[in-house]
């Protein structure tokens, strides 16, 4: 992926996956190394809290039905929603992004590591940030893996998380999109050597640039 630095020359590398393949972990585990980290999902779990601007626009868009009684979005219902309905889910998607992308942009620029990971769960199916990540680095496992690790971590039926993948990009996909990519069928050890030994390239990367 070619991209010009992010502000202040940061070295900014994209993190994706699909669901369950253990890409938060990888995140972590990267983090834990030195390594800055955004999370687009922490960040939209921010912006869906009671008070905030975002939950005026979506209980003006969707209705009160979607908003728990302490005014934060309700998630679940709403997901249910996006999965079914594509326009609902544009919809939403506009008034979450810009301010995700925008709170991205800062967090990155105040970030004092040595480079930045940002955690974006739909890179490939947005197609945005590009010009923001310099690198994609797709965590990947085999669609069984997948389901098995959803299903126990989730109430959610094995029909249930193959729906939730037909909603995002196929492995393929995601895999012409990576620059560097960890496979994550094995235990949390192998994903551990796999995030050291990208940490410390990504490490010489950005001391090479000087950073």
């Amino acid at each position: 992926m070619v991209a010009s630095r992010a502000p202040g020359g940061k070295l900014v590398i994209g993190v994706t996956g699909g669901i369950g393949s253990g890409k938060s972990t990888a995140a972590r585990l990267f983090a834990e190394s030195g390594a800055g980290l955004v999370d687009t999902d922490a960040i939209a779990l921010a912006l869906t809290q009671p008070g905030q601007p975002a939950m005026r626009e979506i209980t003006q868009r969707f209705g009160a039905k979607y908003v728990t009684p302490s005014g934060a979005l309700d998630r679940p219902r709403m997901r249910e929603r996006a999965f079914s309905d594509p326009e609902a889910k544009r919809a939403l998607e506009g008034i979450l992004h810009p301010r995700i992308r925008a709170e991205v942009a800062e967090q990155v620029k105040a970030a004092q590591a040595p480079y930045v990971l940002v955690l974006i769960p739909l890179l490939v199916e947005t197609g945005g940030y590009r010009d923001l990540v310099e690198r994609v680095v797709v965590v990947d496992v085999d669609e069984e893996v997948q389901i098995a690790r959803t299903m126990a971590r989730s109430a959610l039926s094995a029909d249930q998380v193959h729906a939730i993948m037909r909603t995002q990009a196929s492995r393929e996909r995601r895999l012409a999109a990576a620059d560097d990519i960890i496979d994550n069928n094995g235990d949390l050890e192998a994903l551990r050597i796999q995030v050291l030994a990208l940490h410390g390239r990504y490490l010489q990367m950005a001391n090479a640039a000087g950073l």
